[in-house]
């Protein structure tokens, strides 16, 4: 019943407010008298009685179909006020639609990542869903779904940060193309952090999608809290680690959607036997405690045998690891998201008595522990995930190299003048009522979030 009142009341506020010229929104705040009314009501359409002062008024009201056509009236008005658009949209391309901030270009009409430069960013570069899922078919990051669901494109802005990471693992590639330049310092293992909804998943999709399109082999983790939760847990007594087949059956399967074809030209060089575990639900394997690899086998050879036999699946991904580290004909970099996640407890726990357990360490499951470190010499580079992290880490994590961790920040106001123009060619602002001071106060008020200031953007 209270939010059916709200409803009404904001429903009849927004139009008289838009009779009398005035905005809607600000006519939407409840007056003083309004607040102190009596919010019981009687059933099914009896009247009913308040006392005020000596005097008694009678109040009658309808009946529930009134109520309901009532409501659906208000909510029909509300939702035509505050939802986000649903006109149809002008033109993919439009010169005079895609203006950004001084009249600059708003969209790069460029078909990758790499011919985007210091000059052009911030700018959008647009490509179409069915792209995004072939080239990051290990998932989408959440965040950037939501961003293309609401704007309904697939745009993403490339900022000066994602430019940085993009020309730091460039550089270790492919040195003679930076060598008159000295001071240019490269870190072959990066952690990306910052505050919550800076961009750090989305920046890291991107380079996964560069990488791939210049031919790389990228071991891409876009949810790394999977990991360690859900599935079957065994302790390997070969090992003494934690083995989790559910879990490592879903990285080999991940890891052959993208990279197949590249994978079966790539030779195996390590013909140690394969250790067994316990597979999914089914226990040990009799008579048999490690698999060999034959002669010539591939990686993709290697994969499909950890698909194949649940008992191997987490033996070959630790194996896997140490092949990808041997891979020299191809760039191989490693792209774990949510990767905080791979330092604190997982979701398993141990009896220790009748009526206590311990609880595992992520750095204790075997798929972790191949893939956490990053004291070696690949190419690896890790983010945070806030909103799934169960606690703050300290600044020195072990196994990650000390100058590692890279602050990554929310919007600048030059991202945020871009971002707003974008908002305002997809239709989530209206134009009539688009201007800098208003942009600005969206930007202030949400600190340079970007969820918050998409969220923001449809009340200029």
């Amino acid at each position: 019943m209270l939010l059916r009142s709200l409803l009404r009341s904001a429903a009849t506020a927004g139009g008289v407010a838009a009779a009398r010229g005035e905005n809607p929104i600000t006519a939407f705040i409840i007056p003083t008298e309004t607040k102190s009314r009596t919010y019981a009501k009687a059933a099914g359409g009896k009247a009913k009685t308040t006392t005020k002062g000596k005097g008694k008024v009678k109040e009658t009201r309808a009946g529930p179909a009134a109520d309901d056509a009532a409501e659906s009236a208000s909510l029909d008005d509300i939702n035509a006020e505050f939802e986000l658009p649903t006109d149809p949209l002008p033109p993919t391309y439009d010169p005079l639609l895609d203006v950004g901030p001084e009249g600059r270009p708003l969209f790069s009409c460029v078909d990758s990542f790499s011919r985007v430069s210091y000059r052009d960013a911030p700018i959008y570069v647009d490509f179409s869903l069915e792209e995004w899922k072939a080239m990051l078919p290990e998932g989408i990051p959440a965040g950037l779904t939501k961003e293309f669901e609401e704007t309904r494109r697939c745009a993403v802005m490339v900022r000066r940060r994602f430019l940085n990471l993009r020309d730091n693992f460039r550089r270790i590639v492919d040195p003679p193309i930076w060598a008159n330049n000295k001071s240019l310092k490269v870190q072959k293992q990066i952690v990306l952090d910052g505050p919550v909804s800076c961009g750090k998943s989305i920046a890291l999709a991107m380079l996964v999608h560069w990488a791939r399109s210049e031919g790389w082999l990228v071991f891409y983790v876009p949810k790394g809290r999977e990991w360690t939760h859900g599935g079957f847990f065994y302790r390997n007594p070969h090992s003494n680690l934690w083995d989790t087949p559910v879990q490592a059956a879903k990285i080999l399967q991940d890891f052959l959607k993208f990279n197949e074809s590249r994978l079966q030209q790539l030779p195996c060089q390590i013909f140690d036997p394969i250790p067994l575990g316990e597979g999914a639900g089914v226990g040990m394997m009799k008579g048999a405690d490690s698999m060999a690899m034959p002669e010539g086998s591939t990686l993709f050879d290697l994969i499909q045998t950890g698909i194949t036999y649940t008992h191997a699946s987490v033996g070959v991904v630790v194996r896997l690891r140490k092949e990808l580290s041997l891979v020299k004909e191809v760039p191989v970099l490693f792209a774990i998201d949510q990767y905080n996640n791979w330092f604190t407890f997982s979701e398993y726990e141990e009896p220790i008595t009748v009526r206590s357990c311990r609880p595992i360490h992520a750095k204790e499951l075997a798929t972790v522990n191949a893939f956490r470190s990053m004291m070696h010499g690949d190419m690896m580079i890790g983010a945070f995930s806030h909103s799934t992290a169960v606690g703050k880490l300290r600044q020195e994590l072990p196994d990650v190299p000390f100058d590692a961790r890279v602050m990554f920040p929310r919007y600048d106001l030059d991202e945020a003048a871009v971002v707003s123009h974008y908002y305002l060619r997809q239709k989530l602002i209206r134009r009539e009522k688009f201007s800098d001071e208003k942009w600005k106060k969206i930007y202030y008020l949400s600190n340079g979030n970007g969820s918050e200031m998409r969220w923001l953007a449809p009340f200029i």
